[in-house]
């Protein structure tokens, strides 16, 4: 085969195709996340939280004090944003949830499928064999 057919051959597999329906869900996803996290939230941890708004918690490395992470951006200060990795991980808690809540949704609505029962077994062949050979000596 060629390379293109075999390329062709690759692509269109059952579990790539799944793969790559699932990475464009993900980014529409993403967007709906994103307003929830940003909208929704954001607010409520910031009432909770007295206002505080995680990604303008910062650092600044070179000792001085900044008022807001814009000011020791403009001065070009070394900061450790770690208001930006509590946002993140939010998030991610977040999507998880959403994700988790999607897939309940969704096994919920698949069929469930009866147990197979297994069919009886018959005699083994040794088991025939040894009918057969018993009919065989009683004639």
């Amino acid at each position: 085969m060629s390379f293109i057919s075999d390329f062709k051959k690759f692509l269109m597999k059952g579990d790539v195709v799944s793969l790559s329906t699932a990475v464009v869900i993900g980014a529409a996803f993403k967007s709906i996340v994103d307003s929830m996290v940003k909208d929704i939230i954001t607010p409520i941890m910031g009432l909770i939280t007295g206002g505080t708004d995680f990604t303008q918690k910062f650092i600044a490395l070179d000792g001085k004090h900044y008022d807001s992470l814009a000011a020791a951006t403009e001065a070009k200060a070394a900061v450790l944003t770690y208001g930006n990795l509590i946002q993140a991980v939010i998030n991610f808690v977040i999507i998880g949830f959403f994700i988790f809540i999607f897939l309940r949704a969704y096994d919920k609505t698949k069929k469930k499928e009866a147990p197979v029962k297994e069919a009886p077994k018959g005699p083994t062949q040794e088991e025939l064999l040894i009918e057969i050979r018993d009919e065989l000596r009683k004639k």
